[in-house]
């Protein structure tokens, strides 16, 4: 039969008679995550909770933060707290056993049970560890600087692929252009024939009226002509 770990708190009590007294308490404990964050954009705690509690419920102690908002994503842990709860029969839920693992808690614990059975010095024990963080994070600098080439690669592309989009772009609106000015230019020729044709036009409406002034002014000097005939004519009927 499979029996899961609990583990022993030891918490004084008061009685009634104000005297102190001890009870031992078993709580099976597990190491999860506990959701904060916006919606969309989640952010955890990595937290030491009774199973019996709410996810996001009360909690006995906080030992780091998640954040997969990032790339790599962001974790900060406190190692030896976390290897202590492990240590005390804690069990880890998968998604929490594998960011343990990632940041050397499981290992750690592993070194601390070797040290203990004398295999390894706590000095050879510690030295390992951070063989093994050097190396660890090596590895991540080298995914970061990758995941920014990459990056930048992407920035590169979209900024040559808009750059061709706005090349091809001018070079259909260039005949279009051409188009337009030469509209344009037909379009003053026409303007300037027309106003040639007006000028023309005027001009001959102007040699027209001094025609009509000069065959007015004719007229007028027959008339007066006529008159002064006439004037002489009754002059001599006079004398008569």
């Amino acid at each position: 039969m499979f029996f899961k770990r609990k583990i022993v708190l030891y918490l004084p009590l008061i009685n009634n008679r104000d005297r102190e007294s001890h009870k031992l308490i078993f709580m099976p404990v597990k190491l999860r995550l506990q959701r904060h964050g916006k919606k969309g954009k989640p952010f955890y705690w990595i937290v030491a909770a009774d199973t019996r509690a709410k996810r996001d419920g009360r909690f006995l102690e906080k030992l780091g933060t998640y954040n997969p908002n990032l790339n790599p994503a962001k974790i900060e842990l406190n190692i030896d707290s976390a290897v202590k709860w492990l240590e005390n029969g804690a069990q880890p839920t998968d998604t929490t056993r594998t960011i343990l693992s990632n940041e050397g808690v499981l290992l750690k614990k592993h070194l601390a049970g070797g040290v203990k059975k004398g295999a390894l010095t706590e000095e050879e024990a510690e030295k390992k560890f951070q063989e093994w963080l050097t190396e660890k994070k090596a590895k991540t600098d080298a995914k970061k600087s990758n995941l920014q080439k990459e990056k930048d690669a992407q920035e590169a592309k979209a900024l040559a692929a808009e750059k061709a989009a706005n090349e091809a772009r001018i070079a259909a609106a260039l005949p279009k252009a051409e188009e337009t000015a030469e509209a344009t230019e037909e379009t003053a020729e026409a303007t300037e024939e027309t106003a040639e044709v007006a000028e023309e036009n005027t001009e001959e409406t102007a040699e027209e009226t001094e025609e009509t002034s000069e065959a007015t002014e004719e007229t007028s000097e027959a008339t007066e002509e006529t008159s002064e005939a006439a004037e002489e004519t009754e002059e001599t009927s006079e004398e008569e």
